[in-house]
């Protein structure tokens, strides 16, 4: 015969508001910083291979490095530490970003796919966890939210899905990106 426990979750204590917010900062730092590396990645290859998307990565790039600036000042506003993990998600994104666009360029679009889905979800319930607590912090989450998207439709619109591989390859980059929030945030 089993019982069934029931866990009681142990409410916030004072303070767990700034603590909850110092983590979605951290996070999304993390993220803008890996997104600028995996496009440089991408267009250090395909410029090399004189690929045909490069202007659309320097353009997606410049809007990322736009979010990351915007991330680090707040990190210093609000006294949060980026992640610890800064240095290797730099390595991981170049590399994550010039692997793929190895691959092809249809795989480059099939990685932004992958990563600003998994992006946009999170920002969507960060949204949602913040929208009243921190209105003019949502809002500009919103707005990197629809670059995000923007650059998604970008990358389906040129053929994505059309990637070699693409379920296993989408997969594999959405688990990463997913690992890498769950780090992010705490360490």
């Amino acid at each position: 015969m089993s019982e069934t426990t029931h866990v009681r979750t142990p409410s916030p204590g004072r303070g767990a508001g700034a603590q909850r917010l110092a983590e979605i900062l951290r996070v999304d730092h993390a993220g803008e910083l890996g997104a600028v590396y995996i496009y440089r990645g991408q267009r250090a290859v395909l410029e090399a291979k004189g690929g045909d998307i490069a202007d659309q990565l320097s353009h997606m790039e410049a809007q990322e490095a736009v979010h990351l600036a915007a991330l680090e000042k707040l990190l210093v506003a609000r006294n949060v530490r980026p992640t610890l993990f800064t240095p290797l998600w730099r390595v991981a994104g170049f590399a994550m970003g010039a692997a793929t666009a190895l691959l092809s360029e249809k795989a480059a679009h099939a990685c932004t796919e992958a990563v600003e889905t998994v992006i946009e979800g999170h920002y969507a319930g960060q949204i949602a966890e913040i929208e009243r607590a921190e209105p003019e912090l949502a809002a500009q989450l919103c707005g990197f939210r629809d670059d995000e998207l923007a650059h998604r439709d970008e990358a389906l619109a040129g053929g994505a899905k059309e990637a070699a591989g693409y379920p296993l390859l989408a997969a594999a980059i959405q688990g990463a990106c997913r690992f890498a929030i769950a780090v992010s945030e705490k360490i």
